[in-house]
């Protein structure tokens, strides 16, 4: 595993418009190990996205995976991993449609975000083809949450209501405790 640390907000690097990836540089043997260590970075810390600004390194490159029916995201429709590099993302609708984000980057807390929920992003992907997705709902909000890493923003900074900011511990236990028959187990 080569693992990297993730840095946390408050860290310069979080705030900066990364720098554009250029062709010559996805084959690349330093590319390649940033991938490898983006995501394994990833699955060290348990998340469905990562973004390139939160191990420290100034790039357009993102990797996302959901997972499939998982205790943590219910009955989520699962994704194979997609690395999205240099995107550009359209928004296809005003509806927006919120949902209780946390991120890497900011531990221990969460909070409500409301963002479009349907968007359009354009990028390319590892092996420099030209690439487009249609995301909705849940899947909309992850694209949304790792593209602003690319460009200085955190979920925090999206929060409308901040009374609707709450550690992990206390999310668990007022936001969305656990319904009476997991209690049984």
């Amino acid at each position: 595993m080569t693992a990297r640390k993730v840095i946390r907000m408050g860290h310069p690097t979080l705030r900066l418009t990364a720098k554009k990836v250029p062709l010559e540089e996805l084959g690349t043997p330093e590319f390649k190990q940033l991938l490898v260590d983006m995501y394994d970075t990833m699955k060290v810390e348990g998340g469905i996205g990562i973004a390139a600004p939160q191990i420290d390194v100034s790039k357009q490159v993102t990797i996302i995976e959901l997972p499939e029916n998982n205790d943590r995201y219910g009955d989520l429709e699962g994704t194979p991993l997609m690395t999205i590099i240099n995107p550009e993302i359209k928004y296809l609708t005003e509806d927006n449609q919120g949902f209780w984000e946390g991120c890497l980057s900011v531990p221990g807390l969460r909070g409500f975000v409301e963002r479009p929920k349907k968007i359009q992003v354009d990028y390319i992907n590892e092996h420099g083809e030209k690439k487009q997705i249609i995301a909705e709902d849940f899947l909309a909000t992850v694209f949304q949450h790792e593209l602003d890493h690319l460009f200085g923003k955190l979920y925090i900074d999206r929060i409308t209501d901040t009374t609707k900011i709450t550690y992990n511990e206390e999310y668990s236990q007022f936001v969305n405790p656990p319904k009476d028959s997991e209690l049984d187990d």
